[in-house]
């Protein structure tokens, strides 16, 4: 093999390897996202295998030897794949519809004609005349031609297509939050444009080649095979990576659409929260709860928690463990305070222990309370 080869090979391999390894990782996943997670193996086996194929084929297996049955091309499920794993991210709640399946459809009818196509090699001895008129021009389009390749490329920016239309959907009076969708959003758009090309690049070479010069057509034989699966296993790499950070977020977050009644209660409930913890400093019981909170503030404890993650996009511990941080950063500016320790300030700002206080101020300002200390009283 010459050296571009073996590089080759490292490429592919490490997509592959990564798409297995992540895949497995992703399918026990279930804390959150189970169904989400088990779409996202799947399409990372599949582009895996995809890859696995190619290294044995620059090793001169799979071509009409016994490892050749073996390896029905399966990219016809790439874009129904990378379809359902958003739409269980948009859609958690929704159920598998028996109309789904017609979504697999092609990828069935694509691997029973492959086959019959390929077994045409049994019946053929050289001759036009061995095979019948379909096993003939069967093998010609399928074989011969790109056409496996630009169907599953129409495929892919299809469903990515749709793909982004339940990204940007609204529905039932929601809306999804555009920043959770940022990563995903690039990814689809990212599989649209790379098979936007390739189908481009087999179309300009299937009439070049094939129709104006008249050459013997083989689809991704000449300058861009290589680059189109170096490429592809670019794509199984950042999805698996961006797929194995987020295997347990809770689904994409959505925000409601709020009537202009509704967004003026939250408005005014969210100016009254802010005041009540400025002046009265609830946050200093270590055991505050929503409960006790919604209490104070003569509201229902759903509606505060609607108004924290709406309004303000804070979890409740987080909104809280905010003003205890705040507030000993207050002390540590006060000579006041100059005899406490700096556990003493947290356990004074509200924390009920050491890691409380700890994991809070590393979270939320990225350093530990002895960084936090020297930074504000530096």
């Amino acid at each position: 093999m010459t050296t571009a080869e073996i590089l080759t090979v490292i490429l592919y391999a490490i997509g592959a390897a990564q798409g297995l390894i992540f895949g497995v990782v992703l399918w026990s996943s279930q804390k959150q996202n189970g169904r989400a997670n088990r779409w996202l193996a799947c399409l990372l086996f599949f582009l895996a295998y995809r890859l696995m194929v190619q290294i044995l084929r620059l090793f001169g297996l799979g071509y009409y030897d016994t490892w050749y049955y073996f390896m029905l091309d399966m990219s016809w499920v790439v874009g129904p794949l990378l379809f359902f794993y958003v739409r269980s991210l948009v859609r958690p709640e929704a159920d598998w519809k028996r109309t789904d399946y017609w979504h697999f459809l092609p990828l069935i009818i694509q691997m029973g004609f492959s086959l019959f196509v390929r077994l045409q090699n049994l019946y053929w001895d050289g001759t036009r005349e061995s095979l019948s008129w379909l096993g003939y021009w069967g093998y010609v389009v399928w074989m011969n031609y790109s056409t496996i390749y630009i169907i599953a490329s129409l495929s892919i920016i299809y469903y990515a297509w749709r793909a982004q239309q339940l990204l940007k959907e609204q529905q039932e009076g929601i809306i999804i939050d555009p920043v959770r969708i940022k990563w995903i959003s690039r990814i689809t758009r990212a599989f649209q444009w790379s098979f936007a090309l390739v189908l481009g690049i087999l179309l300009v070479d299937l009439l070049i080649y094939k129709v104006i010069i008249g050459s013997d057509y083989w689809y991704f034989t000449r300058y861009y095979y290589y680059p189109f699966f170096g490429g592809l296993s670019v794509l199984t790499y950042w999805l698996g990576i961006e797929g194995l950070r987020r295997k347990d977020d809770q689904g994409l977050r959505k925000k409601p659409v709020l009537t202009a009644e509704r967004r003026d209660q939250m408005t005014d409930l969210a100016e009254r929260l802010d005041q009540l913890m400025n002046e009265q400093k609830p946050f200093q019981k270590p055991d505050l709860n929503l409960q006790q909170l919604a209490d104070m503030l003569e509201v229902k404890p759903y509606l505060l928690s609607n108004c924290l993650r709406d309004q303000l996009g804070q979890k409740f511990s987080e909104y809280v463990n905010s003003f205890r941080i705040e507030e000993v950063e207050r002390m540590l500016r006060s000579s006041a305070y100059e005899h406490f320790t700096l556990l003493g300030l947290g356990l004074e700002a509200g924390f009920n222990s050491k890691s409380s206080f700890h994991r809070a101020v590393k979270r939320q300002r990225g350093v530990s309370p002895g960084e936090l200390r020297d930074a504000t009283r530096g």
